[in-house]
């Protein structure tokens, strides 16, 4: 598998974070549904623009403005003036059209099988089911189809600027000594984001020495289950008395470290992606902390989590659509599980990968090693426990995670996390000139301003 880059399997609701790409792919919740409400009533629609051949309506925008609004509002970031707020919306769309004819014009197209999954991906991450996050859809007025319109083009746009700038990206070994010295001096610490989510095991104002101890206890009991692979989706429900943990899993979502809590800053300065503090003591109780996306300067401290993981890997081909491979793959999920089939087994009769010798093997591996979508789907899975069938650029995966141990990295690990960052960062500034350059090359007439 490649190393880990910028380019984050979007989701439909990483379009709604407003402005710039990668805004944050991970780890955005969809809004629990509200209560019976009335539609805000629809003005006449009209074109505010045209790329190319196509339009771009009022309607569009303000749909989308009303969207990003939502996640902001969770977010608790304030929202431009109006005008302003508008203009920088149209401006995004008419970005992503112009990159969407383009895609097209490539012949790249995205399969159903893609969509489900991403679908599957984001409630994932909201730690809900699909039907359930249909339900928060329907509720916030966004028919099914239109919601996997927009899932297939924000997949079609990802796929877009993998063919086109991945393989641009070089970085050289003088580059790596460079950016490890950065962060070694703390010039790479004011940039980062987090997103987290925690759990909160809370103290009574007055309480006794006796009743600190004894919850102190059962936060550490909330840790080892936590760092033992359980759902931590499922302990924040069952132990937070955070306010709204239950609707929302405990996430936080992306912010800045000058938005979140000192103490959480300090606690997980040296945590990696899918890794857990230590118990966090604050003036409200006991904080245990789970980071679900770090982002920006700052590489780990010298203890990492790593994963133990294997995989069977099926490459669609013109004997093997991409939706047979799926369908193949949740068999063998079905007869793994049954007892049927050994994993390792079918990985050396079937897997088409490297790996397949060794039983689909791929070792003992650090945090950022691995593609987005496959890494995700590993750091949510318990020991043991066989993923569903998973899609990346390289195929169709079936995923079972080993186990997991803490381990000390090495100055080779720690360079290769070094290059993969500086990789992130090199493809993100290459993406600002590359959709640059993709609108300067579009027809687009602005007409009517959005209202």
């Amino acid at each position: 598998m490649n190393a880990r880059v910028y380019l984050l399997w979007l989701t439909f609701a990483a379009q709604c974070l407003l402005l710039q790409f990668p805004a944050a792919a991970q780890g955005l919740r969809v809004a629990p549904p509200p209560g019976p409400r009335t539609a805000p009533p629809r003005a006449a629609d009209y074109i505010v623009a045209v790329v190319n051949s196509e339009p771009i309506t009022n309607n569009e925008v303000r749909l989308r403005m009303s969207r990003i609004q939502q996640q902001m509002a969770q977010q608790g970031q304030g929202v431009p003036p109006h005008d302003e707020f508008a203009r920088q919306v149209l401006d995004r769309l008419i970005s992503e059209k112009a990159q969407l004819q383009l895609a097209r014009e490539n012949g790249i197209k995205i399969e159903d099988t893609q969509v489900d999954q991403a679908e599957q991906n984001l409630a994932r991450q909201n730690q809900i089911d699909v039907p359930e996050l249909r339900r928060r859809l329907a509720a916030e007025g966004l028919p099914l189809a239109q919601f996997r319109e927009e899932l297939r083009n924000q997949l079609l746009l990802t796929r877009l600027r993998e063919r086109e700038l991945e393989s641009k990206v070089k970085v050289s070994e003088l580059d790596v000594d460079q950016y490890i010295r950065q962060q070694e001096s703390g010039a790479g610490a004011a940039s980062q984001e987090f997103n987290l989510a925690h759990i909160l095991v809370a103290v009574p104002e007055n309480a006794t020495p006796a009743q600190v101890e004894n919850l102190h206890a059962r936060a550490e009991q909330v840790l080892k289950r936590a760092r033992s692979g359980e759902d931590f989706g499922k302990l924040v429900r069952e132990y937070s008395e955070a306010p709204g943990a239950a609707e929302t899993g405990g996430i936080v979502g992306l912010r800045a470290v000058d938005r979140l809590p000192p103490l959480f800053v300090q606690a997980v300065q040296k945590v990696p992606e899918g890794g857990i503090s230590d118990i966090v003591r604050s003036g409200a109780g006991f904080h245990i902390i789970k980071v679900l996306e770090r982002r920006g300067g700052g590489l780990p401290g010298p203890n990492v989590v790593q994963s133990h993981a294997r995989h069977i890997l099926l490459r669609p081909s013109a004997q093997l659509s991409e939706a047979a491979a799926v369908q193949r793959l949740a068999d063998f999920k079905r007869r793994i599980q049954s007892g049927q089939a050994d994993f390792a087994q079918l990985a050396r009769e079937y897997s088409q990968d490297a790996s397949a010798r060794n039983g689909g093997d791929l070792g003992w591996t650090n945090p950022g090693v691995f593609v987005p979508e496959f890494e995700d789907t590993i750091n949510a899975l318990a020991p043991g426990q066989v993923s569903d069938p998973v899609i990346s650029r390289f195929g169709v995966h079936l995923i079972q995670l080993l186990e997991r141990r803490e381990a000390t990295l090495t100055q080779r690990e720690l360079r290769e996390i070094a290059r993969n960052q500086l990789r992130e960062k090199k493809l993100d500034e290459l993406y600002a000139q590359w959709a640059q350059d993709v609108r300067g090359r579009a027809y687009v007439e602005m007409r009517e301003p959005p209202s």
